[in-house]
């Protein structure tokens, strides 16, 4: 709630983070061009109602066959609530950013927080409760990954602000912390059927597989061009910064997520 405040408040209201805000955009569209685009927006509609709507379920499903019927609830509480939290905040937070370098293609004024971000970190988050303890940190790995994807697409589309994909992401966070603490209160007084502790190997060495292939190609898209990369970040600073920050947000609030529920299993 107060990352949410504060993040609106930045975001409306103080010229600076603002300026930041859409230098950062900046450059993520600059990034754009047009055979990028299709992929982009394939990246992109993942997090649209119907992908989202069947992933969901398919969440559900998992916890459904565990004999977690708490939390297939709080999962459907966590996907249902999130996007109608969301959809309610845009038209009543509503407040025009208009940027002269954008055109006609100016953000909607009803853009803060981003759906697509909301659902993206909603799926993430959902997923980890959704697995078995051995999974989570895979899960949250995959998670956090598909959500700084999707993060990144709309930016780079110029579908939203920064600080639109942030307050997507807390808001996601916000409800899937009230699910979990519902679902610990609820163990407390009806303990669930433990789970076998089964170690797996895979779900040990799929976390620094996965990030590492991302460094990886990273690295690989550095090293192809290292002149314009390294311009490209001289002319952009803003847009590192906002990038490494949105990063470390979909890290931090998967891996807590993870943490969190393995802890209590």
């Amino acid at each position: 709630m107060a990352g949410l405040g504060i993040t609106l408040l930045l975001a409306y209201f103080a010229p600076p983070f603002g300026g930041r805000d859409a230098a950062t955009l900046q450059g993520f569209v600059d990034l754009n061009r047009p055979q990028l685009t299709p992929v982009l927006s394939h990246i992109a509609h993942v997090a649209d109602p119907a992908a989202y709507g069947l992933i969901g379920l398919a969440l559900i499903l998992l916890a459904l066959a565990r004999r977690r019927g708490r939390v297939a609830l709080a999962i459907a509480i966590v996907l249902v609530c999130s996007a109608v939290t969301t959809q309610a905040l845009k038209p009543l937070l509503a407040h025009p950013r208009p940027q002269e370098w954008l055109g006609k293609g100016q953000i909607s004024a009803a853009a803060w927080p981003s759906g697509h971000a909301t659902a993206a970190m909603a799926l993430a988050l959902c997923g980890v409760l959704a697995v078995p303890a051995r999974w989570r940190r895979a899960a949250a790995t995959v998670g956090g990954l598909f959500a700084l994807a999707v993060a990144y697409a709309i930016l780079t589309l110029g579908w939203h602000f920064p600080s639109d994909v942030i307050g997507g992401f807390l808001v996601a966070a916000l409800w899937t912390a009230l699910m979990v603490a519902a679902v610990w209160r609820l163990d407390e007084q009806s303990p669930p059927r433990a789970e076998p502790a089964r170690r797996s190997v895979l779900a040990e060495i799929a976390p620094p597989i996965l990030i590492g292939a991302a460094l990886v190609g990273a690295l690989l898209i550095a090293a192809e061009r290292p002149r314009a990369v390294a311009t490209y970040a001289e002319e952009h600073p803003a847009f590192l910064l906002g990038a490494a920050t949105i990063a470390a947000l979909a890290a931090l609030l998967t891996a807590a997520a993870s943490v969190v529920t393995t802890a209590r299993r």
